[in-house]
């Protein structure tokens, strides 16, 4: 039987490209070399395209970019049905290089906000996760919080401002965000993940300069309350029937799980399975179904909630429509406590991607 030729896509113009290089090693470490041929698909910092044929230990390193004997651009084809990125060599020459399905191990912006599912879609070709839309809407951290209030989700209370309010009257920022919260509040880029961008703000005079940091990665700002609870996140699999697989619980290691505490630092804890009560973890699976599937999600996603007064409160935080895959990430590790090996996992993962493009070819 031939093997199904996968696309590992990873890197992107992402705050998140040095996570992106470390998921993807994993994956590519656990992926089953009987089952595959895998194409692997490196995008730089500055947003190039390349067909990568070194070794993947220099993914894990991010030295590939430099590796340039292995080495070739690429361009994906949006011609629908042509299932294909195209490489040209030094002398110029264009190879077609067939991709049955593709893996985006990407984060962040340009990867998982919709743009790359927008292009995958034009080209109709097989993929692991949400749509375009969905990818979108879930990426924004405001969107997502508007569309699930309709559906009476609890959510931490939260102001939002803009680059523009913030550049034309910081005092009436201020005075607005005091007007509706209290301290300590989180202040965070509505699009951007692992943690980059977000300050936890105790007092008036620090609120200022956390939107400015905030503001450099994204136009839009998110100022939460600061919530008093367990930090739990669901993984969740599958396409119109969601599956959550289990839960996880996150103990940081620094004041709040930030980007250094999650990759760096190495002082956070991750309990798998989270130590909740069996009614709890009932309610967190059922919460975390019901929002994969009012945000239309696909393939996976990781929920995360704050378990809080005495199990007595769930509130949502955020949803990752491509969560991390280092060998450090929740979502393997919750997946694989709930009896798949990792190579099971990416099995799956490619099976839903099949799945989901065969109906909607038939719609």
């Amino acid at each position: 039987m031939a093997k199904t030729v996968l696309g590992i896509i990873f890197g992107g113009k992402s705050t998140e490209y040095e996570v992106s290089c470390r998921s993807a090693y994993s994956v590519l470490e656990n992926a089953s070399k009987e089952k595959y041929d895998i194409v692997k698909i490196g995008v730089s910092r500055d947003g190039k395209w390349h067909v990568y044929r070194g070794p993947d230990e220099k993914i894990k390193d991010r030295s590939w970019i430099n590796d340039t004997e292995n080495l070739t651009k690429c361009f994906l084809s949006t011609d629908y049905g042509d299932h294909a990125v195209y490489e040209t060599d030094k002398d110029g020459r264009v190879t077609r290089v067939p991709l049955d399905v593709v893996f985006p191990v990407m984060h962040g912006a340009y990867c998982e906000d919709g743009r790359l599912q927008g292009a995958l879609d034009m080209s109709g070709i097989p993929y692991v996760g949400p749509g375009c839309a969905s990818s979108a809407v879930c990426m924004d951290k405001a969107f997502t919080k508007l569309l699930l209030s309709n559906y009476g989700v609890p959510t931490a209370e939260c102001v939002y401002v803009s680059r523009a309010e913030l550049e034309s009257d910081e005092d009436a920022v201020r005075s607005d965000v005091e007007e509706d919260l209290e301290y300590p509040v989180f202040v965070k880029p509505a699009n951007s993940g692992s943690s980059v961008g977000i300050t936890k703000v105790k007092e008036a005079k620090d609120l200022i300069p956390a939107l400015k940091e905030a503001a450099k990665f994204d136009s839009k700002i998110l100022v939460e309350r600061a919530i008093v609870g367990r930090e739990v996140e669901v993984a969740v699999i599958g396409n119109e029937r969601p599956e959550a697989l289990g839960c996880g619980e996150v103990i940081p290691g620094a004041e709040f799980y930030d980007y250094n505490d999650k990759y760096n630092d190495g002082k956070s804890v991750c309990v798998v399975p989270a130590k909740v009560r069996r009614s709890t973890w009932l309610n967190l699976k059922t919460l975390a179904e019901q929002i994969y599937s009012h945000l239309d999600c696909r393939g996976l996603s990781r929920v995360d909630f704050f378990v809080c007064d005495d199990e007595k409160t769930i509130v949502f935080n955020e949803i990752n429509t491509l969560p991390g895959f280092t060998s450090i990430s929740l979502y393997p590790q919750i997946a694989m406590s709930s009896g798949m090996k990792y190579s099971e996992v990416i099995d799956r993962l490619v099976a839903l991607a099949f799945e989901r493009r065969e109906k909607e070819s038939d719609e």
